[in-house]
């Protein structure tokens, strides 16, 4: 048994149980991959993998704890290297985090700015997507932290950081007769054809669940997972866009404008979130303290041990963007 073996189950598993994705995943040949994989499954006497023929379809119960093991290995393996790219090349490296378009588009580019600045020498990679396949690529080692509204309290291997709270704006051409309305309700946004964010994105649960309670059926006409997609639509006069308040700046939008809404729904707080157990570099600490300032290297550290009884800081206390 070796890391390599562990690396192929792991990726095999990872690019939905096909062998050849795998091996092209992992620069190999696909031979190679099955290979390998007879030689482990040999080794432990039993399958990893279920085959119908010649196809693999899924784990079996064995392939199942062996798949968690192997991901815990694989984690350490990289906290043995980051310690020692930590001492041999202190200010060089990568930092890979993956988020949603509001949080890459509103909420990152001052943090990632002044990261840039300090550290020239850390190639940044930024990945998007919805908060379930960013939180699963921190948990798979494809990304040091998720940055993320959604999700990341469903994944027990991460540790959440909350950072912020926010909440949302109804956005509207200039003209718009609901920007008359005062106060304005959840009856009156629903009077109109509205365009919000996708199911799996930025509190759209927290917008269904004030709704509903109000037993009240939105006209909801488009959904997506850009905010600027939104302001689009609705600057092409298709209804009116339901958003978090970051994503509109009154000097770049100047033909919507903007009514808060933080009176009708419950605040959202954005997480950061780290695969438990990971070693981080002095400066994957240095980029959550200039991202969450709220947090000290100290207190990140004691948290990511196991068993940590550390407190989590008080959302009631988190700024308000």
């Amino acid at each position: 048994m070796n890391i390599k073996q562990l690396r192929y189950v792991f990726e095999i598993a990872n690019n939905g149980f096909n062998i050849s994705l795998a091996a092209e995943s992992l620069f190999t040949t696909q031979p190679g991959v099955s290979t390998q994989l007879k030689l482990l499954e040999d080794e432990l006497g039993t399958s990893i993998f279920i085959r119908h023929g010649k196809r693999v379809t899924g784990l079996t119960e064995a392939g199942e704890r062996v798949l968690a093991y192997a991901g815990e290995v694989l984690l350490n393996v990289s906290s043995i290297r980051n310690i020692g790219l930590e001492y041999s090349k202190e200010d060089r490296g990568t930092l890979s985090i993956a988020t949603t378009h509001t949080q890459a588009r509103y909420a990152l580019p001052k943090t990632v700015s002044e990261f840039a600045k300090r550290f020239p020498r850390v190639r940044l990679r930024i990945h998007q997507g919805n908060p379930s396949q960013i939180c699963e690529m921190v948990v798979r080692g494809e990304a040091d932290f998720v940055i993320a509204t959604e999700s990341i309290a469903d994944y027990e291997q991460l540790l959440m950081l909350p950072v912020y709270r926010w909440n949302r704006c109804v956005v509207a051409p200039p003209d718009h007769p609901i920007l008359a309305e005062q106060p304005l309700t959840l009856e009156t946004i629903a009077d109109y054809p509205i365009i919000t964010y996708d199911f799996a994105f930025a509190g759209r649960s927290v917008i269904n669940k004030a709704f509903n309670l109000a037993g009240i059926k939105p006209n909801i006409v488009l959904t997506a997972i850009d905010s600027d997609v939104i302001k689009h639509y609705v600057e092409l006069g298709m209804g009116v866009g339901l958003l978090a308040h970051m994503a509109f700046d009154e000097h770049k939008d100047q033909n919507l404008r903007a009514a808060d809404v933080s009176h009708l729904f419950d605040y959202s707080t954005t997480s950061i979130g780290v695969r438990r157990g990971r070693y981080l570099r002095r400066y994957m600490y240095d980029f959550i303290e200039m991202f969450a300032p709220n947090y000290k290297r100290e207190a990140i550290a004691g948290k990511l041990r196991p068993g940590s009884s550390i407190p989590v800081f008080e959302e009631e206390n988190l700024p308000l963007r």
